[in-house]
């Protein structure tokens, strides 16, 4: 599928990944973040191997091109079980109050099948702030978001890389000067 890609990404950057669809990028993602292996070659997080590496999982924030969502379960509800699950402690107060920053306030307790699709994309992307992480690789970060979402999110990605954080990201559409200085990676799709 990738033949002879190398990169490496510093603090204070933000990669672009482009392409069409079936291009590769969500299999990119996941070599990435170790859930797929790569056919040859490796992976590095500080020059050691991310199999191998003891601080690379939590220096890493994943969120995929889906929400990540249980349905039958309110915002708070699967906000703390991922909090949970990545050995993370925020207070019920901590939560409300990533929730309120991205207008969700009122929302917080019923299930989240029944939020608007971009509702749940801000509940799924309300993770980024909970966790303190280094790294954020999102798979399609944009989906569902209206223009307001968007701009603030690219907001939000140039206060983080410059802050020494690196992202890694895929779109369908183009990065405005708001999510600040960034380099692009464009995969092709081949037959």
């Amino acid at each position: 599928m990738f033949e002879a890609l190398n990169f490496q990404l510093m603090p204070g950057e933000l990669l672009y990944l482009r392409g069409p669809n079936g291009a590769g990028k969500t299999s990119l993602l996941r070599i990435i973040t170790g859930l797929s292996e790569p056919e040859s070659g490796e992976v590095c997080y500080d020059n050691t191997p991310i199999a191998s590496s003891h601080s690379f999982l939590s220096a890493l924030i994943y969120l995929g091109h889906k929400a990540g969502l249980n349905g039958a379960l309110s915002a708070m509800d699967n906000l703390q079980f991922w909090l949970a699950q990545h050995g993370a402690e925020v207070a019920p107060s901590g939560i409300y109050a990533v929730l309120e920053t991205l207008g969700l306030v009122g929302l917080e307790d019923i299930p989240v099948r029944l939020l608007s699709a971009g509702q749940q994309r801000r509940v799924a992307l309300s993770r980024l702030w909970l966790k303190p992480a280094k790294i954020w690789v999102l798979d399609e970060p944009f989906t569902a978001l209206d223009i307001a979402g968007i701009a603030w999110l690219e907001r939000q990605f140039k206060q983080h890389v410059d802050n020494g954080g690196m992202i890694i990201t895929t779109s369908h559409q183009p990065l405005s000067e708001n999510a600040g200085k960034h380099s692009t990676l464009d995969l092709e799709y081949r037959f």
